[in-house]
């Protein structure tokens, strides 16, 4: 699972960062919101954590600049602010959770996993012969399980998150190599792997671009 944390506290960030990638969640951690459409571009994320005070913006907006992005990630707001009337404000914008501080990490941790299966896709999906079921990782053709690397499903998995996009190199390497020193050619190995086992076609290359899976 792949989480954006949007906090300017040091020390919380710090804290939240380490106890996330202690129970095996990939952190992004984004002291500074002001680089969050950049970020958006090229990163996609299961869940994003914002909180509401901020040094350069209102939390409450960005919550509706992400919509208005038409991006569908789960957003859990993480705020020290609790009147009801923020909270009104947040879910009318498009947040999914609301938790104030101070709070339990293993709470927040709770909550981030009951938000990650809340999928805006279908987490079964059938392409011709194929069934994909993105949760429990099987992957069956013709009701016979066919086995793929890790790090062909996580690139199968953001394919299909982002079905019928064209999915650029960049956002690809960074969703399933979390910024390691590969590039293209590595990208191109895997998705010739996958195009083994799925319908003809199913993945449609656009060079100098990325991939769509149809």
């Amino acid at each position: 699972m792949k989480v954006l944390l949007i906090e300017d506290d040091k020390i919380l960030g710090e804290s939240l960062e380490e106890y996330l990638k202690l129970n095996s969640i990939d952190i992004l951690w984004l002291q500074d919101e002001r680089k969050l459409p950049h970020i958006l571009q090229v990163y996609a994320f299961d869940v994003i954590v914002l909180d509401l005070i901020l040094n350069f913006s209102r939390g409450e907006d960005l919550i509706a600049y992400i919509r208005d992005q038409r991006i569908k990630t789960p957003i859990l707001i993480l705020t020290a602010k609790s009147e009801i009337s923020t909270k009104e404000e947040c879910f009318l914008k498009g947040a999914d959770d609301y938790l104030t501080k101070p709070f339990e990490p293993r709470e927040l941790l709770l909550r981030i996993n009951a938000l990650s299966r809340r999928k805006q896709i279908d987490t079964v999906i059938q392409i011709d012969d194929i069934v994909i079921n993105i949760d429990s990782r099987i992957l069956l053709k013709n009701n016979q399980e066919i086995k793929i690397s890790k790090t062909a499903w996580d690139l199968l998995t953001l394919l299909v998150k982002r079905r019928g996009e064209i999915v650029d190199t960049e956002t690809i390497l960074n969703y399933v190599w979390a910024g390691k020193a590969v590039g293209d050619e590595v990208v191109r190995t895997y998705i010739k792997e996958l195009r083994k086992i799925l319908p003809h076609n199913s993945i449609t290359t656009y060079k100098g671009r990325g991939y769509k899976l149809n």
